[in-house]
């Protein structure tokens, strides 16, 4: 393999990181910094005291370039090493560049005991790493092949998707390879993951069997009595295999079953909960288990966070879908004829409980329904994940296990990173919501329940990245390149005409939107997304082009 150089802020997992990736590929691994030191016979904040930093500045520079000419190694940069023109050109060329991103506050916390950080000895080190930020992301971006977020708690495994996403590229790049970097999983394997958020975190527990454990339910349940919320399509299928260990770890067990479909996602359903468990006498030990897909979490999430105030609550996602998003992250709601998802609450689950088996039942326009979220991830945040979608696409059609394992896996972990960062949506979140603007209105315009909602997504994911091609973010190609794997999932790339005062109207009922001005998530390019309003110009533009 060639070279692969880590680049990011001080701090940010480099050389951790690089020392077990080094391992995993059987490469050398070097650090730019204990490099100058055993040259100089001297450590880095004596070179910044005596020498100065455009001496140190030099050094780094004069080590980079020898790296460079070597071969087979994980090269861990300084986090400055790219301020130099020629080293940023000798990294892009000799090797592939990862860029191990990190937030403040989580290099804060693993630097605040660390005095050989030169830079972060003074007053204010959150004001400082706020402005190495400001003026080294930039640079970062511009140069590196692989963007990677560093927030994820397992080390391990977050080589491991490393790993996976230099095998993607090395594949796309080979003109022979027909396949991409499998998953280092197979159909049987479980995976537990975690959203990270202090006293509110929980875990994910994803796998072909993971209703077959009879004692994994139970154990999150405190109280004696549970409410298990489901609908007409999910309760023959698998409510029996829900609440039958329930029952045997002596719990009482409520049953809600509602009408299936996102039209029923509103108050009337929400009262129904809410009758049933004040007529059972539920009190605030009750549990509430969300059995479906994502309107019956949505609806029973916002119930749990309403019902006395707050109780716990569990997913168990049974669609695509709901296992790779709607579960995660704590969103629940209802709609409004006028907006949807407009009525809600931040309101966490006590864990996911995401079974893949279910997958098996899922009728195929409900599986292009979940595609189309996890299709989402890669255009805004992996370019890598989004290669491997477009590889796998016809298996994750077709229903592959182990594909989708790793689609549900790693979608999972993107969204629980990105949650972390940023809970309700303060700014990185919204990022999430790539395609949705639009598809919320095609849902509204349509009325509820005629366009599922991932169909909705898909189409307004395209409308999107045309947008975001008109603004000059993103070239021809990779339009195109969107538009296929959204048509290859079965998904519809041409809006309803609603009519260009309708569209407006529709759009301007959003969270994201302040001012009166619809905001939109664009693609900046493939793997970065941008959270921005557009000139009416080109908004009608991609409205005349993307409607039928």
């Amino acid at each position: 393999m060639q070279n692969v150089f880590l680049v990011g802020l001080m701090g940010a997992g480099k050389t951790t990181i690089g020392r077990l990736l080094a391992r995993k590929l059987g490469l050398r691994f070097v650090d730019s910094d204990h490099e100058i030191e055993a040259r100089t016979g001297a450590t880095i904040p004596w070179i910044f005291e005596i020498e100065g930093e455009p001496s140190f500045r030099r050094r780094e520079a004069e080590v980079i370039r020898d790296l460079c000419g070597q071969q087979g190694i994980i090269l861990a940069t300084g986090g400055g090493a790219i301020l130099n023109p020629e080293s940023r050109a000798l990294l892009r060329e000799r090797g592939t560049v990862v860029y191990l991103r990190a937030s403040v506050p989580a290099i804060l916390s693993r630097t605040s005991h660390d005095k050989n950080r030169p830079l972060l000895q003074t007053a204010d080190p959150r004001g400082k790493l706020e402005a190495l930020l400001g003026e080294r992301e930039p640079l970062y971006l511009e140069m590196a092949h692989l963007v990677v977020d560093t927030g994820r708690p397992n080390v391990q495994s977050m080589v491991q998707i490393i790993i996976n996403q230099l095998d993607a590229l090395a594949c796309q790049a080979a003109p022979n390879c027909t396949t991409h970097a499998e998953p280092s999983m197979n159909e049987q394997t479980n995976i537990l993951l975690n959203v990270e958020l202090g006293e509110r975190s929980y875990p994910i527990s994803i796998g072909p069997a993971v209703l077959d454990d009879p004692a994994l339910l139970a154990r999150h349940v405190g109280g004696r009595k549970v409410a298990i919320v489901t609908n007409t399509t999910v309760a023959p299928l698998y409510l029996e295999r829900v609440q039958a260990p329930l029952v045997a770890a002596g719990k009482e067990v409520i049953t809600v079953v509602l009408e299936d479909g996102e039209e029923f996602k509103n108050w009337s359903s929400l009262m129904q909960i809410f009758d049933a468990l004040l007529a059972n006498k539920c009190d605030r030990k009750t549990t509430l288990v969300a059995l479906g897909g994502g309107v019956i979490g949505d609806l029973t999430g916002y119930a749990a966070a309403s019902y006395m105030r707050g109780v716990d609550f569990i997913q168990v996602p049974t669609t695509l879908l709901s296992q790779v998003d709607s579960s995660v992250g704590g969103k629940t709601g209802i709609n409004h004829p006028l907006g949807k998802n407009m009525i809600g609450a931040f309101y966490q689950p006590k864990v996911v409980l995401a079974d893949t088996s279910t997958l098996q039942t899922l009728p195929q326009r409900e599986l292009a329904a979940g595609i189309a979220e996890v299709i989402k991830y890669g255009p805004i945040i992996d370019e890598a994940f989004f290669a491997w979608t477009e590889a796998n696409i016809g298996k994750l059609v077709a229903r592959d296990k182990v594909a989708l394992a790793y689609a549900i896996a790693r979608s999972c972990e993107i969204k629980a990173d990105v949650v972390r960062q940023d809970e309700r949506e303060g700014g990185l979140r919204a990022i999430l919501n790539f395609g949705h603007t639009f598809g919320h209105a095609i849902e509204a315009g349509m009325g509820y329940g005629a366009w599922l909602h991932g169909e909705a997504v898909g189409c307004g994911m395209v409308m999107a990245a045309d947008l975001s091609h008109r603004l000059g973010y993103i070239d021809a190609s990779t339009l195109e390149r969107i538009r296929n794997v959204v048509a290859a999932a079965g998904l519809p790339v041409k809006a309803p005409d609603l009519g260009t005062d309708r569209w407006l109207e529709l759009m301007e009922v959003d969270k994201k939107n302040e001012g009166g001005a619809i905001k939109f998530i664009l693609v900046k390019p493939l793997g970065t997304a941008v959270v921005t309003t557009a000139p009416h110009e080109a908004l009608l533009a991609t409205l005349a082009a993307c409607t039928e």
